[in-house]
Protein backbone atom coordinates (compact mmCIF):
# COMPACT_ATOMS: atom_id res chain seq x y z
CA UNK A 1 0.00 0.00 0.00
CA UNK A 2 1.28 3.39 -0.76
CA UNK A 3 0.84 5.93 1.82
CA UNK A 4 -0.06 9.68 1.14
CA UNK A 5 1.59 12.40 2.71
CA UNK A 6 -0.33 15.26 2.69
CA UNK A 7 1.78 18.72 2.61
CA UNK A 8 0.69 21.21 4.52
CA UNK A 9 2.74 24.69 4.60
CA UNK A 10 2.32 26.65 7.09
CA UNK A 11 2.51 31.00 7.60
CA UNK A 12 6.07 32.41 7.06
CA UNK A 13 5.92 33.49 10.67
CA UNK A 14 4.69 29.98 12.15
CA UNK A 15 6.48 27.73 14.66
CA UNK A 16 6.38 24.36 15.45
CA UNK A 17 7.01 23.03 18.55
CA UNK A 18 7.70 19.53 19.62
CA UNK A 19 7.01 18.20 22.75
CA UNK A 20 3.72 18.94 25.58
CA UNK A 21 5.47 18.90 28.16
CA UNK A 22 5.35 22.06 30.57
CA UNK A 23 7.89 23.50 29.22
CA UNK A 24 6.72 23.41 25.49
CA UNK A 25 3.25 24.29 26.28
CA UNK A 26 4.74 27.63 28.19
CA UNK A 27 6.49 28.33 25.07
CA UNK A 28 3.46 28.00 23.11
CA UNK A 29 1.18 29.72 25.06
CA UNK A 30 3.36 32.86 24.78
CA UNK A 31 3.78 32.53 21.34
CA UNK A 32 -0.05 31.97 20.64
CA UNK A 33 -1.06 34.83 22.90
CA UNK A 34 1.32 37.61 20.67
CA UNK A 35 -0.59 36.26 17.76
CA UNK A 36 2.03 33.60 16.55
CA UNK A 37 0.53 30.58 14.47
CA UNK A 38 1.64 27.69 17.19
CA UNK A 39 1.64 24.15 16.41
CA UNK A 40 2.53 21.80 19.12
CA UNK A 41 3.46 18.06 18.66
CA UNK A 42 2.66 15.40 21.61
CA UNK A 43 2.93 11.55 20.46
CA UNK A 44 1.05 10.89 23.57
CA UNK A 45 -2.67 10.90 23.82
CA UNK A 46 -2.02 13.60 26.82
CA UNK A 47 -0.08 16.24 27.62
CA UNK A 48 2.35 16.14 30.60
CA UNK A 49 2.86 12.25 30.22
CA UNK A 50 6.72 12.31 30.68
CA UNK A 51 8.85 14.61 33.33
CA UNK A 52 6.04 16.85 33.77
CA UNK A 53 3.71 14.30 35.00
CA UNK A 54 6.71 12.56 37.02
CA UNK A 55 8.10 14.85 39.77
CA UNK A 56 7.92 15.83 43.20
CA UNK A 57 5.35 18.73 42.20
CA UNK A 58 7.65 21.17 43.76
CA UNK A 59 8.06 24.81 42.82
CA UNK A 60 11.93 25.23 43.55
CA UNK A 61 12.50 29.07 45.47
CA UNK A 62 16.41 28.38 43.77
CA UNK A 63 18.36 27.34 47.15
CA UNK A 64 20.99 24.99 45.05
CA UNK A 65 21.73 26.98 41.97
CA UNK A 66 24.75 28.91 41.30
CA UNK A 67 24.93 32.25 41.16
CA UNK A 68 24.34 33.88 37.89
CA UNK A 69 23.13 30.52 36.11
CA UNK A 70 20.75 29.97 33.63
CA UNK A 71 19.09 28.02 36.38
CA UNK A 72 19.06 30.50 39.33
CA UNK A 73 18.00 33.51 37.15
CA UNK A 74 14.88 31.32 35.32
CA UNK A 75 14.65 29.81 38.84
CA UNK A 76 13.64 33.41 40.22
CA UNK A 77 12.21 34.71 37.63
CA UNK A 78 10.10 32.09 37.00
CA UNK A 79 8.24 31.42 40.25
CA UNK A 80 6.61 34.65 40.05
CA UNK A 81 5.05 34.05 36.94
CA UNK A 82 3.66 31.05 38.14
CA UNK A 83 2.43 31.91 41.28
CA UNK A 84 0.84 34.30 39.28
CA UNK A 85 -0.44 32.32 36.78
CA UNK A 86 -1.90 29.47 39.42
CA UNK A 87 -3.53 32.72 40.88
CA UNK A 88 -5.39 34.13 37.95
CA UNK A 89 -6.23 30.50 36.51
CA UNK A 90 -7.32 29.31 40.35
CA UNK A 91 -4.90 26.39 40.00
CA UNK A 92 -3.40 25.31 43.46
CA UNK A 93 -0.28 26.95 44.83
CA UNK A 94 0.52 26.19 48.61
CA UNK A 95 3.39 27.91 50.04
CA UNK A 96 4.34 25.12 52.40
CA UNK A 97 7.64 26.02 53.26
CA UNK A 98 10.65 23.58 53.11
CA UNK A 99 13.71 22.95 55.04
CA UNK A 100 16.87 21.53 54.19
CA UNK A 101 18.48 19.67 56.31
CA UNK A 102 22.34 19.43 57.97
CA UNK A 103 22.39 16.17 59.52
CA UNK A 104 25.96 16.15 60.87
CA UNK A 105 28.68 18.66 61.02
CA UNK A 106 30.24 17.98 58.36
CA UNK A 107 27.05 18.75 56.00
CA UNK A 108 27.02 22.09 58.14
CA UNK A 109 29.52 24.15 55.95
CA UNK A 110 27.67 22.44 52.93
CA UNK A 111 24.44 24.16 54.16
CA UNK A 112 25.85 27.27 54.65
CA UNK A 113 26.91 27.03 51.09
CA UNK A 114 23.20 26.95 49.95
CA UNK A 115 22.66 30.05 52.30
CA UNK A 116 25.12 31.90 50.36
CA UNK A 117 23.58 30.91 47.29
CA UNK A 118 20.50 31.67 48.34
CA UNK A 119 21.09 34.96 49.46
CA UNK A 120 22.65 36.16 46.41
CA UNK A 121 19.67 34.45 44.86
CA UNK A 122 17.74 36.89 46.55
CA UNK A 123 15.62 33.63 47.66
CA UNK A 124 12.91 35.64 50.22
CA UNK A 125 12.14 34.39 53.69
CA UNK A 126 15.27 32.33 54.08
CA UNK A 127 15.76 31.62 58.06
CA UNK A 128 18.59 29.99 59.44
CA UNK A 129 18.15 27.53 62.08
CA UNK A 130 20.19 25.57 64.78
CA UNK A 131 18.65 22.13 66.24
CA UNK A 132 16.55 23.77 68.42
CA UNK A 133 14.76 26.34 66.34
CA UNK A 134 14.41 23.22 64.14
CA UNK A 135 12.41 21.07 66.46
CA UNK A 136 10.46 24.13 67.26
CA UNK A 137 9.63 24.05 63.22
CA UNK A 138 9.23 20.01 62.83
CA UNK A 139 9.32 18.06 66.06
CA UNK A 140 9.73 14.88 64.40
CA UNK A 141 12.57 15.86 61.90
CA UNK A 142 16.39 14.87 63.34
CA UNK A 143 19.29 17.38 62.25
CA UNK A 144 21.98 19.62 63.47
CA UNK A 145 20.70 22.79 61.69
CA UNK A 146 18.78 23.89 58.76
CA UNK A 147 17.94 26.43 56.23
CA UNK A 148 13.76 27.03 55.94
CA UNK A 149 12.17 28.38 52.93
CA UNK A 150 9.26 29.24 53.37
CA UNK A 151 8.20 30.63 49.66
CA UNK A 152 8.60 26.67 48.96
CA UNK A 153 5.47 25.86 47.03
CA UNK A 154 3.62 22.89 45.73
CA UNK A 155 1.62 23.21 42.62
CA UNK A 156 -0.24 20.33 40.01
CA UNK A 157 2.16 20.96 37.37
CA UNK A 158 -0.08 18.35 34.89
CA UNK A 159 -2.96 20.68 35.67
CA UNK A 160 -0.84 23.86 35.17
CA UNK A 161 0.09 22.14 31.72
CA UNK A 162 -3.55 21.20 30.48
CA UNK A 163 -4.23 25.10 31.29
CA UNK A 164 -1.56 26.15 29.14
CA UNK A 165 -2.70 23.85 26.22
CA UNK A 166 -6.14 25.51 26.80
CA UNK A 167 -4.87 29.01 26.61
CA UNK A 168 -2.72 27.84 23.03
CA UNK A 169 -5.89 26.52 21.92
CA UNK A 170 -7.70 29.50 23.17
CA UNK A 171 -5.55 31.70 21.11
CA UNK A 172 -5.55 30.19 17.82
CA UNK A 173 -2.72 27.48 18.14
CA UNK A 174 -3.14 24.01 17.69
CA UNK A 175 -1.88 20.86 20.25
CA UNK A 176 -2.00 17.89 18.23
CA UNK A 177 -1.69 14.89 20.37
CA UNK A 178 -0.97 11.27 19.65
CA UNK A 179 0.27 12.93 16.69
CA UNK A 180 4.37 11.53 17.02
CA UNK A 181 6.86 13.07 14.39
CA UNK A 182 8.75 10.74 12.39
CA UNK A 183 11.08 13.19 10.23
CA UNK A 184 12.87 16.25 10.36
CA UNK A 185 14.19 18.21 7.39
CA UNK A 186 15.71 22.08 7.29
CA UNK A 187 15.50 23.51 4.27
CA UNK A 188 18.66 26.48 3.94
CA UNK A 189 19.75 27.90 6.76
CA UNK A 190 22.24 24.85 8.28
CA UNK A 191 24.99 25.91 10.19
CA UNK A 192 25.80 26.73 14.37
CA UNK A 193 27.80 29.38 13.66
CA UNK A 194 26.33 33.54 14.36
CA UNK A 195 25.46 34.81 17.41
CA UNK A 196 22.28 33.71 19.15
CA UNK A 197 19.23 31.59 19.01
CA UNK A 198 17.20 33.42 16.47
CA UNK A 199 20.25 33.92 13.91
CA UNK A 200 18.85 30.23 11.74
CA UNK A 201 17.46 31.50 8.18
CA UNK A 202 15.41 28.73 6.44
CA UNK A 203 12.48 26.47 6.95
CA UNK A 204 11.87 23.12 8.20
CA UNK A 205 9.73 20.39 7.47
CA UNK A 206 7.95 18.55 10.09
CA UNK A 207 6.73 14.36 9.22
CA UNK A 208 4.24 13.04 10.90
CA UNK A 209 1.69 9.91 9.98
CA UNK A 210 0.19 11.00 7.13
CA UNK A 211 1.03 14.73 6.76
CA UNK A 212 4.06 17.06 6.53
CA UNK A 213 4.58 20.59 7.70
CA UNK A 214 6.82 23.33 7.10
CA UNK A 215 7.45 26.03 9.81
CA UNK A 216 9.65 29.06 10.03
CA UNK A 217 11.25 28.02 12.96
CA UNK A 218 11.10 24.59 15.06
CA UNK A 219 11.23 24.53 18.65
CA UNK A 220 12.30 21.28 20.14
CA UNK A 221 11.16 20.62 23.84
CA UNK A 222 10.81 16.59 23.76
CA UNK A 223 12.91 16.07 27.00
CA UNK A 224 13.88 12.14 27.03
CA UNK A 225 14.34 12.35 23.27
CA UNK A 226 15.98 15.74 22.90
CA UNK A 227 19.04 14.94 21.77
CA UNK A 228 17.79 12.20 19.04
CA UNK A 229 15.84 14.67 17.95
CA UNK A 230 18.21 17.40 17.59
CA UNK A 231 20.68 14.87 16.14
CA UNK A 232 18.21 14.43 13.14
CA UNK A 233 18.12 18.18 12.07
CA UNK A 234 22.32 18.64 12.06
CA UNK A 235 22.87 19.47 15.81
CA UNK A 236 25.75 17.98 18.01
CA UNK A 237 25.00 14.66 19.20
CA UNK A 238 26.39 16.26 22.70
CA UNK A 239 24.79 16.31 25.20
CA UNK A 240 23.81 12.86 25.16
CA UNK A 241 20.32 12.07 27.31
CA UNK A 242 21.27 8.98 29.82
CA UNK A 243 17.80 8.26 31.51
CA UNK A 244 17.61 7.92 35.77
CA UNK A 245 14.30 6.41 37.00
CA UNK A 246 13.39 7.99 39.95
CA UNK A 247 11.56 6.15 42.49
CA UNK A 248 9.15 7.35 45.09
CA UNK A 249 7.45 5.88 48.53
CA UNK A 250 4.12 6.64 49.25
CA UNK A 251 3.96 7.66 53.17
CA UNK A 252 0.92 6.28 54.53
CA UNK A 253 -1.80 8.51 55.87
CA UNK A 254 -1.26 8.61 59.63
CA UNK A 255 2.88 8.53 59.03
CA UNK A 256 2.12 11.75 56.41
CA UNK A 257 0.52 13.61 58.90
CA UNK A 258 4.10 14.06 61.02
CA UNK A 259 5.47 16.61 59.09
CA UNK A 260 4.00 19.70 57.80
CA UNK A 261 7.02 21.07 55.19
CA UNK A 262 8.73 19.60 52.54
CA UNK A 263 11.90 18.53 54.33
CA UNK A 264 15.07 18.01 52.28
CA UNK A 265 18.52 16.48 53.30
CA UNK A 266 21.84 18.72 52.17
CA UNK A 267 22.34 17.38 48.73
CA UNK A 268 25.64 15.82 47.65
CA UNK A 269 27.04 18.68 45.77
CA UNK A 270 28.74 16.17 42.99
CA UNK A 271 25.28 15.46 41.54
CA UNK A 272 22.41 17.44 40.19
CA UNK A 273 20.24 15.51 42.03
CA UNK A 274 18.53 16.61 45.52
CA UNK A 275 18.47 13.29 47.25
CA UNK A 276 15.98 11.66 48.56
CA UNK A 277 13.62 13.87 50.53
CA UNK A 278 10.16 13.80 51.41
CA UNK A 279 7.45 16.33 50.02
CA UNK A 280 3.78 16.57 50.59
CA UNK A 281 1.57 16.51 47.89
CA UNK A 282 -1.62 18.84 46.57
CA UNK A 283 -3.74 15.84 47.04
CA UNK A 284 -2.58 15.59 50.43
CA UNK A 285 -0.54 12.47 50.18
CA UNK A 286 3.22 12.49 51.02
CA UNK A 287 5.95 10.72 48.85
CA UNK A 288 9.48 9.96 49.70
CA UNK A 289 12.24 10.20 47.17
CA UNK A 290 13.19 10.02 44.75
CA UNK A 291 16.42 7.76 43.89
CA UNK A 292 18.40 8.07 40.92
CA UNK A 293 18.46 4.50 38.86
CA UNK A 294 20.02 4.23 35.45
CA UNK A 295 17.01 3.49 33.28
CA UNK A 296 16.80 0.54 30.88
CA UNK A 297 14.18 2.49 28.83
CA UNK A 298 13.89 6.06 28.31
CA UNK A 299 10.32 5.85 29.47
CA UNK A 300 11.30 3.38 31.71
CA UNK A 301 8.82 3.96 34.67
CA UNK A 302 9.23 0.26 35.99
CA UNK A 303 12.07 -1.92 36.48
CA UNK A 304 11.39 -4.10 33.82
CA UNK A 305 10.29 -1.82 31.25
CA UNK A 306 13.10 -2.31 28.75
CA UNK A 307 13.66 -0.78 25.30
CA UNK A 308 16.92 -2.56 23.41
CA UNK A 309 17.36 0.20 20.95
CA UNK A 310 17.90 2.54 23.83
CA UNK A 311 20.08 -0.27 25.70
CA UNK A 312 21.93 -0.61 22.25
CA UNK A 313 22.49 3.51 22.26
CA UNK A 314 23.97 3.35 26.05
CA UNK A 315 26.33 0.37 25.45
CA UNK A 316 27.67 2.33 22.36
CA UNK A 317 28.02 5.93 23.68
CA UNK A 318 31.50 6.96 24.85
CA UNK A 319 30.04 9.53 27.18
CA UNK A 320 28.27 6.71 29.16
CA UNK A 321 30.81 4.46 29.84
CA UNK A 322 32.90 7.49 30.70
CA UNK A 323 30.23 8.41 33.52
CA UNK A 324 30.00 5.16 34.67
CA UNK A 325 33.43 4.82 35.42
CA UNK A 326 33.50 8.22 38.02
CA UNK A 327 30.01 6.81 39.24
CA UNK A 328 29.99 2.93 39.58
CA UNK A 329 29.84 3.11 43.41
CA UNK A 330 27.17 5.76 43.51
CA UNK A 331 25.16 3.71 40.97
CA UNK A 332 25.43 0.43 42.85
CA UNK A 333 24.29 2.04 45.85
CA UNK A 334 20.94 3.73 44.03
CA UNK A 335 20.38 -0.27 42.89
CA UNK A 336 20.60 -1.38 46.04
CA UNK A 337 17.92 0.83 47.29
CA UNK A 338 15.75 0.61 44.31
CA UNK A 339 15.47 -3.30 45.28
CA UNK A 340 16.15 -3.59 49.31
CA UNK A 341 13.04 -1.03 50.89
CA UNK A 342 15.03 -0.81 54.00
CA UNK A 343 17.81 0.41 51.78
CA UNK A 344 15.98 3.56 50.90
CA UNK A 345 14.37 4.16 53.67
CA UNK A 346 17.77 4.35 55.36
CA UNK A 347 18.77 7.39 53.78
CA UNK A 348 15.06 8.77 54.89
CA UNK A 349 16.01 7.86 58.63
CA UNK A 350 18.81 10.21 58.81
CA UNK A 351 16.32 12.86 59.36
CA UNK A 352 13.54 11.01 59.71
CA UNK A 353 14.47 8.42 62.02
CA UNK A 354 10.85 7.34 63.14
CA UNK A 355 10.47 5.94 60.04
CA UNK A 356 10.11 2.27 59.24
CA UNK A 357 8.39 -0.09 56.74
CA UNK A 358 5.04 -0.21 58.17
CA UNK A 359 4.91 4.04 56.93
CA UNK A 360 5.45 2.77 53.25
CA UNK A 361 4.05 2.18 50.34
CA UNK A 362 5.07 2.15 46.80
CA UNK A 363 4.11 5.37 44.23
CA UNK A 364 4.68 5.77 40.65
CA UNK A 365 7.80 6.81 39.55
CA UNK A 366 9.81 9.25 37.13
CA UNK A 367 12.44 9.21 34.21
CA UNK A 368 15.02 12.46 34.42
CA UNK A 369 16.32 13.46 30.92
CA UNK A 370 19.50 13.95 32.14
CA UNK A 371 22.27 15.25 29.57
CA UNK A 372 25.88 13.61 29.61
CA UNK A 373 28.82 15.59 27.69
CA UNK A 374 31.16 14.13 26.09
CA UNK A 375 33.48 13.66 28.77
CA UNK A 376 30.75 11.77 31.00
CA UNK A 377 30.47 14.77 33.23
CA UNK A 378 26.92 15.35 34.02
CA UNK A 379 25.10 18.49 32.60
CA UNK A 380 24.32 20.64 35.39
CA UNK A 381 22.44 23.86 33.89
CA UNK A 382 19.97 24.23 31.51
CA UNK A 383 21.35 24.07 27.83
CA UNK A 384 19.69 25.37 25.06
CA UNK A 385 21.38 24.83 21.54
CA UNK A 386 19.98 26.19 17.64
CA UNK A 387 20.91 24.74 14.35
CA UNK A 388 19.36 27.51 11.23
CA UNK A 389 15.38 27.73 11.91
CA UNK A 390 15.77 25.17 15.12
CA UNK A 391 15.85 25.93 18.59
CA UNK A 392 16.40 22.26 20.75
CA UNK A 393 16.27 22.28 24.77
CA UNK A 394 19.04 19.63 25.31
CA UNK A 395 18.83 19.78 29.14
CA UNK A 396 15.90 20.75 30.91
CA UNK A 397 15.18 18.64 34.27
CA UNK A 398 14.47 20.17 37.80
CA UNK A 399 13.78 23.06 37.81
CA UNK A 400 12.46 23.25 34.69
CA UNK A 401 9.15 23.21 35.58
CA UNK A 402 9.24 25.75 38.21
CA UNK A 403 11.44 27.69 35.53
CA UNK A 404 9.15 26.99 32.46
CA UNK A 405 7.73 30.33 31.81
CA UNK A 406 10.88 32.06 32.42
CA UNK A 407 12.77 29.51 29.93
CA UNK A 408 9.54 30.29 27.10
CA UNK A 409 10.37 34.04 27.66
CA UNK A 410 13.84 33.69 27.17
CA UNK A 411 13.38 31.41 24.10
CA UNK A 412 10.69 34.02 22.82
CA UNK A 413 13.28 36.86 23.10
CA UNK A 414 16.18 34.93 21.27
CA UNK A 415 14.22 33.97 18.42
CA UNK A 416 13.66 37.92 17.97
CA UNK A 417 9.79 37.36 17.49
CA UNK A 418 7.10 39.23 19.03
CA UNK A 419 6.08 38.98 22.50
CA UNK A 420 3.05 40.44 22.54
CA UNK A 421 1.88 42.82 25.25
CA UNK A 422 1.96 40.35 28.15
CA UNK A 423 3.77 41.90 31.39
CA UNK A 424 6.83 41.28 31.88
Amino acid sequence: MVQVVARHTVAAGSVGIIGAGIVGLAVARQLAASGVEVTVFEKEAQVARHQTGHNSGVVHAGIYYAPGSAKARMTRRGVGLLKAYCTEKGLVYKELGKLVVARNESEVVKLRELERRSQVNQVPGLQWLDTGELREFEPDVAGVAALLSPSTAIVDYPAIARSFAADVISAGGQVLLSTPVTGLRVQGGIGREGAGIGAGKGTVEVETPGRSYTFAKLIICAGLQADLLAAAIGDSPMPEIVPFRGEYLRLTPQAATRVKRMIYPVPDPRYPFLGVHLTPRVDGTADLGPNAVLALAREGYRRTDINLADLARLGKSAAFWRLARQHWMTGLREYRGSFVRRAYLAEARTYLPWITLADVTSAPAGVRAQAVDSDGALVDDFRISQVGPVTSIRNAPSPAATASMAIAEHIIEELMLPFGNEER
